[in-house]
């Protein structure tokens, strides 16, 4: 390793300054610390940004992806379809409302699924896809749509909210990809559901959170889908704290024994102030980017491609893959960054590898293309909190790596 100065570079620490730290003051300071005016107000917001009509804030993406099942009433005896190249909150959900967990392997050298395979999995019990933006990229929602189309003649409806729908559902797990656009269209805006994630590491962060949209259709009450998101994430209580307050009105039901995963006032405050914050935080991310990629790309490492004439990823994760090696090398490449103090992360180990996935009898021989892409993928740090020396200095000793002294493969 040459004589440069060991930098501290972590993979990806929130990005929060004064301003976010003085709303959570005046959050505490307000009395409403839990689900209040700042929740409601963020909410709108999000709606806003996104353009649509409502949204609905939780306290995780997870948690607005299992309670979009529930409420459209997806569970034992029915499948739903997601890709085995993603987190496990994606499928986890799945396993949660009692439903079957059907994985599609990636398409090859892509991080999206096979929409071929996809295409095959569907059957009679399908009642939702899940597609996961992975990175911040959006998926190819076209072709999705083609083939729920196409399979139409097979969805079942087993409830009337599901019958507005006619064929099987698409909620996305959008967890990387607020902001991210497509032919015109904002992340929210395609997906029947979409599914954000605010945790500590994402590009807009509320400390822990998650918001859910939805798209407008002939004859679903907007106002009653947003009722029952309050219902399912506080108890199945009536009446939240903010209507309780009101003179007299401590009364109220339980109408679902439901669960709890509400956001709080303190969270809330934190995504108003990023979210003014947000457009220039994802113009940094973009700057990143193309740093990396024009020095990365010319040495054969490839690299999911985030920006191009017809899209915009929010650049939320730089996934690279390194040509010609295995887990092994891979491993030990993110052991000699780590030791020139550059933190790098790996997204994802396939779902089938995991052992409670095994236990549900998924196989990674079955997934070669999920594997393949795992095998010599390194995510390198990418957040707003990086100079562009910082930047200079990752590619610096990955380049010593690849092709520098410091060569691990031949």
């Amino acid at each position: 390793m040459n004589d440069t100065k060991v930098r501290n570079i972590p993979f990806s620490p929130p990005d929060i300054t004064d301003a976010e730290i003085e709303e959570v003051i005046k959050a505490l300071k307000s009395g409403w610390i839990t689900t209040g005016p700042r929740t409601k107000e963020f909410e709108k917001r999000i709606a806003e940004y996104v353009g649509t009509n409502k949204a609905v804030c939780l306290n995780s993406a997870t948690a607005a992806m299992e309670l979009t099942l529930r409420i459209l009433g997806i569970g034992p005896g029915d499948e739903v379809i997601t890709s085995a190249y993603t987190y496990t909150a994606s499928a986890s959900i799945i396993d949660h409302v009692g439903a079957k967990i059907v994985l599609v392997d990636t398409a090859p050298d892509s991080f999206e699924m096979d929409y071929s395979k996809l295409a095959d999995a569907i059957t009679e019990k399908t009642k939702a896809i899940i597609p996961v933006d992975i990175a911040g990229k959006m998926c190819d929602y076209d072709e999705i749509y083609k083939i729920v189309e196409n399979k139409k003649e097979l969805f079942k409806a087993k409830n009337d909210l599901q019958k507005l729908f006619n064929r099987v559902i698409v909620m996305t797990d959008a967890a990387h990809a607020f902001g991210a656009e497509r032919k015109g269209l904002k992340c929210g805006q395609v997906a029947d559901f979409t599914c954000f994630s605010f945790h500590a590491v994402k590009n807009l962060t509320t400390a822990e959170g998650g918001a859910v949209v939805w798209q407008s259709i002939e004859g679903l009450d907007e106002e009653w889908l947003y009722k029952q998101y309050m219902l399912y994430s506080l108890h199945g209580q009536s009446k939240d704290a903010l209507a309780k307050t009101k003179i007299g009105a401590w009364e109220y039901d339980i109408v679902y024994p439901a669960y709890k995963c509400n956001m709080t006032d303190v969270m809330a405050g934190i995504g108003l102030i990023q979210l003014n914050r947000y457009e220039d935080l994802m113009n940094r991310r973009r700057e990143i980017i193309e740093m990396y990629d024009k020095a990365l790309l010319p040495l054969g490492i490839k690299t999911i491609q985030h920006y191009a004439h017809d899209y915009s990823s929010s650049g939320h994760l730089y996934l690279a893959r390194i040509p010609g090696i295995g887990e092994a090398e891979r491993n030990e490449i993110i052991y000699i960054l780590a030791e020139a103090g550059v933190a790098s992360n790996v997204h994802y180990k396939p779902l089938p590898m995991f052992t409670a996935y095994k236990n549900l009898g998924f196989d990674i021989k079955n997934y070669p293309n999920a594997y393949g892409m795992y095998e010599n993928e390194i995510t390198l740090p990418l957040n707003t909190i990086m100079s562009d020396e910082d930047v200079e200095y990752v590619i610096e000793k990955l380049k010593e790596i690849v092709v520098g002294d410091l060569k691990v493969y031949k």
